[in-house]
């Protein structure tokens, strides 16, 4: 492709921002061009060379990356530009980086973006290779267990600052707030904000079975956490909620909220429709009905932390997944994405990642049956089984909203999570 033989790599950024971005940037870089390689940024990622724009790239010398490490953001910027959703926009891609005599492409990105690399790769056969960075602050790529997406860390060390913060104001007012994070499919950065923060409980998609989520068995969950607060002697708390709660709604209900629209890759744009703003309304709505009085404050988190300055944690993590991507296309390596395990430079083929159900990228779900899940669900503040078995427990609650202990039962023990056989047999 080269007339040279040279080695050209092409790096871009696809879907949201990450804390770490531009440490991978500047270690790829610093790599290939000690190498004797030459290296462009592809600005905003798809979307101009997608459309056989090849004018907006920069050359990366060592000198334009010194120190970016440090820097939250992303030098060549990102879009959500999907070249997937037709064939020759795919083709114009693949055209466009031929043109720039690009011979290796490095795409850093989440779900959607390794999607989309996995596709260009395919349709190169040979003529490009390809290698992915996974990035996303929902931890939500299908990695091995206990190795996380970069940026998640950050996130979530930013998160608990904000959210340890809403709690003393929760406290000092008598508040309740509801706060929303970040994570579309899955729930990692909401219960790990919320179990290193300590908040009053935590709610995420994958506590509840397969199939559409009412929108009042939520509103009855938090509503009876609210309940047990109160039993305890606490009428303020703080709700970690996860927005991929909303896609799991009832659709019928959520025409009924408003208009919903979607991005470039079909996703719900969770903007238009704010989870936490609908849950205040339909939990105060409850506690009027207890006759009630309690303030409820929705708060979102997460394009505060999607551009925060790397922690060390991920400055030094996305730096070595920069130098190994690197590393991997100078060797001739193909078709894969990056990841360390055990401090080993572990490639997963692209041909690994993809769902054989839904023919996509694979999410990597909170596993509520885990000692981490189960240890953060023990320190929550939120009905249990056992609030119903104990009569004094019950009493105190049914109390709390101002009812029978059979009015409380009724109303509230059908939204309380069973315990599996598995715990059961465990105790």
């Amino acid at each position: 492709m080269n007339k040279s033989h040279k080695k050209k790599i092409a790096i871009l950024v696809g879907g949201g921002p990450a804390p770490g971005i531009n440490s991978v940037i500047h270690a790829a870089t610093i790599r290939s061009v000690l190498s004797g390689a030459e290296v462009v940024g592809v600005h905003d990622g798809f979307q101009h060379i997608m459309n056989g724009d090849i004018t907006k790239v920069t050359s990366l010398t060592i000198k334009a990356v010194s120190r970016i490490h440090f820097q939250g953001g992303a030098l060549i910027g990102t879009s959500r530009a999907n070249p997937t959703q037709n064939p020759q926009s795919l083709a114009t891609v693949l055209d466009s980086l031929k043109r720039l005599e690009v011979t290796g492409l490095m795409t850093i990105g989440g779900d959607d973006t390794a999607f989309s690399a996995l596709q260009l790769e395919a349709l190169a056969q040979g003529q490009l290779h390809v290698v992915h960075v996974p990035k996303t602050i929902d931890n939500d790529l299908g990695l091995p267990n206990g190795v996380p997406t970069f940026g998640f860390q950050t996130a979530r060390h930013f998160g608990v600052g904000i959210v340890k913060n809403i709690m003393v104001d929760a406290r000092t007012t008598g508040r309740w707030y509801l706060v929303v994070t970040m994570g579309r499919k899955a729930g990692h950065l909401a219960l790990g904000i919320g179990k290193a923060a300590g908040a009053t409980l935590t709610v995420i998609p994958e506590e509840f079975p397969k199939g559409p989520l009412r929108l009042a068995q939520l509103s009855r969950i938090l509503t009876g956490a609210i309940a047990k607060r109160l039993s305890l002697g606490r009428n303020d708390g703080v709700a970690i909620l996860a927005e991929g709660l909303i896609e799991r709604l009832d659709p019928s209900e959520l025409i009924e909220l408003g208009t919903v629209q979607h991005d470039q890759h079909g996703h719900i744009r969770f903007s238009e429709l704010d989870i936490g703003d609908i849950l205040k309304h339909a939990v105060s709505k409850e506690l009027h009905r207890y006759d009630l009085n309690i303030t409820i404050v929705t708060k979102n988190i997460g394009y505060e932390l999607r551009c925060a300055d790397p922690i060390p944690y991920d400055m030094e993590y996305t730096r070595d997944l920069g130098y190994c991507a690197a590393q991997y296309l100078l060797e001739g390596g193909n078709a894969a994405m990056v990841a360390i395990c055990d401090g080993h430079f572990t490639p997963i083929a692209f041909k690994d990642i993809l769902d054989p159900t839904t023919g996509k990228t694979m999410i990597r779900m909170v596993d509520i049956h885990s000692e981490y899940y189960t240890i953060a669900r023990e320190y929550m503040v939120r009905l249990e089984p056992d609030d119903f078995s104990n009569h004094a427990h019950l009493d105190r609650c049914a109390k709390a909203l101002n009812v029978s202990p059979e009015e409380f039962r009724a109303t509230f023990f059908p939204v309380v999570r069973q315990k599996t056989s598995s715990q059961k047999a465990e105790e």
